[in-house]
């Protein structure tokens, strides 16, 4: 997945977040995510089923809550990464 298509889901995730007006759970089903730099995100409640995260940096990121249902892990940084529910 391109970077810019990213950041703005991330965004409007973000945005979903705090019920600000214009915002969307970010919706990352199957996405190809394969070695993507997700350090720090919030992706709390976000829909990541299928998606391939493996070499993916996911250190320090919020997933509490998020679809991770067949997603694909392998070789992903998780240090300090919420993977509750």
């Amino acid at each position: 997945m391109e970077k810019q298509i990213l950041d703005n889901i991330l965004k409007l995730h973000a945005m979903f977040l705090k019920d600000e007006e214009g915002g969307e759970r970010a919706n990352l089903y199957w996405a190809n995510l394969i070695g993507a730099d997700l350090t720090g995100a919030n992706l709390t409640g976000a829909n990541l089923f299928g998606a391939s995260l493996s070499k993916a940096n996911l250190s320090k990121a919020n997933l509490f809550g998020a679809d991770l249902s067949e997603a694909d892990l392998r070789g992903a940084k998780l240090s300090d990464t919420i993977l509750a529910e």
